[in-house]
């Protein structure tokens, strides 16, 4: 083990009333990285020392104003300018309003002339709503102090949230790493923090910084990686070992430790009870390992690089060859429990010629169990690629390692058509400390839907077959309907127009692409990632009836 970093960061919240107690002035307002209970007990601390306190949160403050302090209620019409320059940004960082607010109340955005406030007018009544940001549009910390009536303080104010990211990165950025790849097997940043934790009542909204350290650590960390290496942020090859934020809860000062490790192998054992027709969670590599094994088929596959198997199997038919994989990314986890339900039913029907890949990458799925322990609604795309730190997809020449498994289902089933089951963000997915929205993945922001990416080689065309999936899947279900149009609704009041015109309802992006090994690649997306129970189940139940209807029809002749 080689420690890179471990120190404290005193607790603003705790500062501000030793402060603010010991010298009392007589107002103050900030803005702080704190939870609305933690908040309102400090604000009682410094009111019985004579001190007028209002503290609120510096992440979406917008939204926070609604949730604490908006005395509107009853209106049917509420419009939001935001501040000046970056509408966009602060559109999305409002997100999920249109959802609280229902359906009854008409939200309109347009942007402002106010540097750094929004603007907030429901019927006669106007609110001036502080949106503080540093130079890099991040949310930071922020003080303002009354002497009388004299404002004698209004500044930024350094938060422990702010200079945990810092440091952790800062500790990366210094550190003298070898030339050769990878650089190491694991880099753990681990953060003990206070922190806001709030589940929204709509959808799976949540409002979560643990979970936002962890996306900028993980991604900050993969950026400067990239950048030693003279790749753009948009890479996918580099291969630098397995970054692994572990951020927890505390109550005391921030600890922040930054170390290089071996990974943990811990394999929890089978769930021998477990039923995927009602699975509500995700699965870990060895409850997938066995559910391939019942399956009947041709074994193949290879070795992960942390040494679990990457199982395929071929089943061999009369009719065209397909592919099935799913796993890719190890948090979009649907599709696996998806992949594995479909297979049985394929097997029914005369003359299926398939190969099944159902987990491709067994080392991210163990990371993603292990954060999922911790934190069943966090991303964790820290488990997204594999535990060499690259996305599996990416590699164009050998060794080809999980990605092999792949390869060799093309090959075996000589197929036209790969379907790749995906998934993405169930909730708002932010970056706070590297300017709110992720760099290079602002499409992703914010969820919209199932929806579908057919990527094809030139000369062909899949739109008959897309029309034919798409109004199957969405006449099949109407849970499947409800859904999408509830969560299309809340994409055009936050974004804007779908960037890809639906099918029957179902959004699809059609794209010529000739680095695919087959004609045609029939990518699903659905917003699984940290949800369970029910809307589990219609993720997985989705992806499945994806991979028949789109079975049949190829196997039917309706790809050109």
């Amino acid at each position: 083990m080689t420690l890179l970093l471990d120190t404290t960061f005193p607790r603003t919240l705790v500062q501000l009333v030793e402060r603010f107690g010991a010298h009392p002035v007589t107002r103050i307002e900030a803005w702080l990285f704190e939870d609305a209970p933690m908040r309102r007990a400090a604000e009682q601390a410094l009111a019985a020392a004579g001190v007028q306190a209002v503290l609120r949160s510096a992440y979406k403050p917008l939204v926070h104003f609604f949730l604490e302090e908006f005395e509107g209620d009853g209106a049917t019409s509420i419009e939001v300018r935001t501040p000046a320059g970056q509408g966009q940004r602060f559109r999305l960082e409002a997100y999920p309003l249109a959802g609280l607010l229902g359906e009854g109340v008409a939200l309109r955005f347009t942007e402002g002339e106010l540097p750094g406030e929004h603007l907030v007018t429901a019927g006669a009544r106007q609110w001036r709503v502080f949106a503080p940001n540093d130079a890099t549009a991040s949310p930071c910390g922020w003080l303002r102090v009354w002497d009388g009536d004299a404002l004698v303080h209004d500044a930024a104010l350094p938060t422990e949230f702010e200079a945990a990211c810092a440091a952790a990165l800062d500790a990366v950025r210094g550190h003298a790493w070898p030339d050769t790849l990878p650089l190491f097997d694991t880099l753990e940043i681990a953060i003990a923090t206070t922190g806001i934790e709030r589940r929204l009542p709509f959808g799976e909204e949540t409002i979560d910084t643990f979970e936002a350290l962890h996306e900028d650590c993980y991604y900050g960390a993969l950026e400067f990686f990239k950048a030693r290496a003279g790749l753009d942020d948009a890479d996918r090859t580099l291969q630098p070992g397995h970054i692994v934020p572990l951020i927890s809860r505390s109550e005391d000062d921030t600890r922040v430790t930054v170390r290089l490790a071996a990974h943990r192998r811990v394999d929890p054992p089978v769930d021998t009870a477990l039923v995927l027709d009602s699975a509500d969670r995700s699965l870990a590599p060895v409850e997938v390992e066995a559910a391939m094994a019942r399956l009947p088929g041709e074994r193949f596959g290879v070795t992960s690089f942390q040494s679990r198997p990457v199982a395929g199997l071929h089943v061999r038919g009369t009719l065209p060859g397909l592919v099935v994989t799913a796993g890719q990314h190890a948090n979009e986890s649907s599709g696996v429990v998806g992949a594995l339900r479909a297979a049985p039913l394929l097997n029914a029907l005369p003359g299926a010629h398939y190969a099944l890949v159902a987990l491709e990458n067994p080392d991210g799925a163990a990371l993603h169990h292990r954060l999922q322990q911790a934190d069943p609604t966090h991303m964790a795309h820290a488990a997204r690629y594999t535990a060499l730190g690259d996305d599996l997809e990416a590699r164009t020449k050998p060794p080809f390692g999980e990605k092999a498994p792949r390869l060799e289902a093309i090959a075996r089933t000589g197929a036209r058509l790969h379907l790749s089951l995906h998934g993405y963000p169930a909730h708002e997915w932010t970056r706070p400390r590297a300017g709110y929205v992720p760099r290079g993945s602002e499409l992703w922001t914010v969820p919209k839907g199932f929806f579908l990416i057919l990527r094809q080689h030139r000369g062909h065309d899949g739109l008959r077959f897309l029309d034919a999936l798409t109004k199957e899947l969405q006449s099949g279900s109407a849970e499947l309907a409800a859904f999408n149009a509830l969560q299309q609704r809340m994409w055009h009041a936050h974004v804007g127009e779908l960037p890809f015109a639906p099918i029957n309802g179902i959004p699809c992006m059609v794209i010529t692409d000739e680095r695919s090994t087959v004609p045609f690649t029939l990518i699903s997306e659905f917003p699984d990632e940290t949800v369970r129970g029910a809307a589990f189940r219609l993720a997985h139940t989705t992806q499945m009836r994806t991979v028949l209807a789109a079975a049949r029809l190829y196997w039917d002749g309706l790809l050109d």
